[in-house]
């Protein structure tokens, strides 16, 4: 699972770099996850923008990611494609996750001043 991770502005910005996240990935994205976050700020966001397509167990593996992290850090989402926006709010996990349409707007930063 190809996924990198950088510190911006206090966050820790973790970025998928595949275009899907499902039954055949889930388990080694959930591994990916747990190694990049071990340390770091307690504001973590997932960036989802190159991500196509996501199923349930992929939802699930987020989830997982996102208890991972325990109480003291926060998992937010950031660029999600509508394929997979529309996952989260069938599910109604856009009540779970704050869902930001950019990582500059995750950090705070306005998307024009990226």
């Amino acid at each position: 699972m190809q996924m990198s991770s950088t510190e911006r502005e206090g966050f820790q910005v973790v970025s998928v770099e595949e275009s899907r996240i499902d039954a055949a990935v889930a388990i080694a994205f959930k591994d990916r996850m747990r190694q990049l976050t071990e340390s770091g700020p307690s504001q973590v966001i997932l960036d989802l923008s190159t991500v196509d397509f996501i199923d349930s167990s992929g939802l699930g593996a987020i989830v997982a990611a996102m208890k991972q992290l325990g109480t003291a850090r926060k998992l937010h989402l950031a660029g999600l494609l509508p394929n997979v926006a529309k996952v989260f709010r069938l599910t109604r996990m856009d009540m779970v996750f704050a869902i930001h349409p950019s990582v500059a707007e995750a950090t705070g930063r306005r998307a024009d001043s990226a």
